[in-house]
């Protein structure tokens, strides 16, 4: 199925049923904050069906009262986004709400700079918004699918305020805004979302206005009323009842589509799959606040008619759904409670003197959160165990199993989307603990290890077919023979990085190698650590390998990366939340995830891994340990 050009992810429509998150048609649309007769901020979110006429009802509050958020709050299929506002100064801070429930607010991240009056817009994965209340040309933006503060994106073609702000899931359109005592201007700017840069030149509005209030279902984008105001109290002076609409993905000049049922201005914009709503907003020069929503169909030129009304009167207001700009492909989702590739992260056993731990924590990577419990290992994996995993299954072998001898071959899996205990696989080459792991979608590799108590270590490299259980089979040799490096790699290329090595004499190293996965055959150099060191975590995207933690003659807290399809050494990436060793890394195709570490912490931090930042805490495991073992079903580019 396409939507507005884009290929529409079957993932996203198993995550957000997953999630509970899935609203068929898109119908839900929010009220959020504005300002009431007395002048007064509130933090009131009301809910409204997009499909039914009547009243709305109330749904919850926002973190804090606050008014002038812009008049399109945007978001995603999951959550809409209150950014910045008055309260009555400017605030910086951005919150969001989840659709699938009444509920209030939750802290997301702060503004660059406190503001008011932004424009707002988002597609799946970004939410940018055109400067507020300074009156310059900064555009900025934050992730949507990570907790954070905003970031610069660009700049707009001028340093108005007040724009109104719709798109489609690749663009976003600005349109109208004010900068006194210069004026309202009646300019339309767009941006494309997936990438960062300046917004260019659309077209012109019908009219110069302020705050109008943008709709859009994906194809079409509408601006309907706004104000005109010179501060002077001309006759010329007046909130409109204009609607203009423009294609989105063709720039030029808007044509009239039809009118509101009244002049209004600041009211909230929201955008269903083919209806818009205007709710709430003031007229001039009374700036009373209304209760009255208009509709229209956005496919169809026409005037606009009374739909139902607020529960409060009220102005200034930001309005969100979870269909605008064609997100929503308005189709009801089939009975599916997991998708492979979709973003599970486990644990696998772990240690903490005297105990060794069979139990297997899962967390879903894009939700902060503390770990559940899934299941049990047939047997314990402590002191380094190889993690290797597909989209279906994740696999351990090797490590400590808590009995003499302290060395494993044994190799045991985990089925991703069933919540059970795990069971034998088959063997490694060999025994050892202290090793590490990597994999594509259908090949494991275990690369070096050791018996860290004996001090020895191994140059071996052997794999396993990950959709047929069974022994490993030898692939070759590492550059030099180490234990406690930390494996990673996309879908093609593994790279195992550090470790120790004892010949000629115990030191830590900062070699990194590389294999391609799907030839057998030995490993060739790849780069350096920026810091030699051993015991430490590694996890990747697609694109890019990090490392994080470690033993280097002290204990480490550094970050480091690579990109890994070309060779290289390693640059620095920010710091862990607290020096760490004996930890473990995973991911999914985003985020880089290090769990516990030494003294026996239940510590769960990540990154972005396209960015470059200190770690941020996740949540907590159930158990306090180190040395366990962490696949995912979408690490390294796994998942599409």
């Amino acid at each position: 199925m396409s939507n507005s050009g884009k290929v529409w992810d079957v993932r996203e429509s198993y995550k957000l049923r997953r999630n509970n998150s899935w609203h068929e048609k898109g119908d839900k649309g929010l009220v959020l904050g504005g300002r009431t007769s007395a002048a007064t901020d509130i933090n009131v979110i009301e809910e409204k069906q997009i499909s039914t006429t009547g009243t709305s009802s109330d749904f919850g509050d926002l973190t804090e009262a606050k008014s002038n958020m812009s008049t399109n709050a945007a978001g995603n299929f999951v959550k809409a986004f209150a950014v910045g506002g008055t309260n009555p100064s400017s605030s910086n801070v951005i919150e969001t709400v989840d659709y699938s429930s009444s509920g209030s607010g939750t802290d997301y991240g702060d503004l660059v700079t406190a503001a008011y009056a932004q424009a707002s817009h988002s597609d799946n994965n970004r939410l940018v918004t055109p400067q507020g209340d300074g009156r310059n040309t900064v555009i900025n933006y934050i992730s949507m699918n990570s907790k954070g503060n905003q970031a610069d994106f660009g700049d707009c073609t001028n340093s108005v305020i007040e724009k109104g702000a719709t798109g489609d899931t690749t663009r976003l359109i600005a349109a109208g805004g004010t900068d006194n005592p210069t004026g309202q201007v009646n300019v339309i700017q767009f941006l494309t979302m997936q990438s960062l840069g300046n917004a260019a030149d659309f077209g012109d509005l019908n009219y110069s206005c302020r705050s109008p209030s943008g709709t859009s279902n994906g194809v079409k984008a509408c601006f309907a009323g706004g104000l005109t105001f010179s501060g002077g109290g001309s006759p010329a002076n007046a909130a409109f009842n204009n609607i203009d609409i423009v294609t989105i993905q063709s720039a030029g000049n808007a044509t009239d589509f039809g009118d509101l049922t009244s002049t209004v201005y600041q009211a909230a914009g929201i955008s269903g799959t083919s209806r818009a709503l205007v709710a709430g907003g003031a007229d001039y020069p009374s700036v009373t606040p209304r209760t009255t929503m208009d509709t229209f169909n956005i496919a169809s030129a026409g005037n606009a008619t009374d739909f139902a009304d607020l529960v409060t009167a009220k102005h200034s207001c930001a309005g969100a759904s979870n269909a605008h700009g064609g997100l929503n492909p308005g189709e009801q989702l089939p009975s599916v409670t997991y998708m492979p590739g979709s973003g599970r992260v486990f644990n696998l056993g772990g240690w903490a003197s005297p105990s060794y731990y069979t139990s297997i924590d899962m967390i879903v990577a894009s939700t902060l959160g503390n770990a559940s419990d899934f299941g049990d290992l047939p047997v314990a994996h402590g002191r380094g165990g190889a993690g290797m995993s597909s989209l279906t299954r994740g696999l351990v072998g090797g490590g400590d199993p808590g009995s003499s001898p302290n060395l494993s071959n044994v190799i045991d899996f985990v089925e991703f989307a069933s919540q059970g205990n795990g069971a034998d696989f088959g063997d490694l080459t060999e025994s050892k603990n202290y090793t590490t792991g990597t994999s594509s979608t259908t090949r494991g590799l275990r690369m070096g290890g050791g018996n860290a108590l004996g001090g020895d270590a191994t140059n071996v490299i052997d794999y396993v077919t990950m959709a047929s259980a069974g022994n490993a089979t030898d692939f070759g040799d590492q550059t030099v023979a180490r234990n406690g490096g930390a494996a990673s790699g996309s879908s093609t290329r593994g790279l195992c990085a550090g470790g120790r090595s004892f010949e000629p004499s115990s030191a830590d190293t900062n070699i990194i190698d590389y294999v391609t996965i799907s030839s057998t055959g030995n490993a060739t150099d790849f780069g350096d650590l920026t810091v030699a060191r051993s015991y430490f975590g590694g996890s990747s995207s697609s694109t890019r390998s990090v490392v994080g933690g470690g033993y280097g003659g002290s204990t480490q807290n550094v970050i480091d990366y690579v990109t890994i399809a070309s060779t290289g050494n390693a640059t620095d990436f920010g710091d862990l939340l607290g020096v760490e060793y004996n930890i473990d890394g995973g991911s999914n195709s985003t985020r880089a995830i290090w769990f516990g570490g030494s003294p026996n912490a239940t510590d769960i931090q990540y990154v972005e891994i396209a960015t470059t930042s200190d770690a941020i805490d996740f949540g907590d495991l159930s158990t306090g340990k180190t040395n366990c073992v962490v696949v995912s079903d979408s690490h390294g580019g796994l998942q599409a």
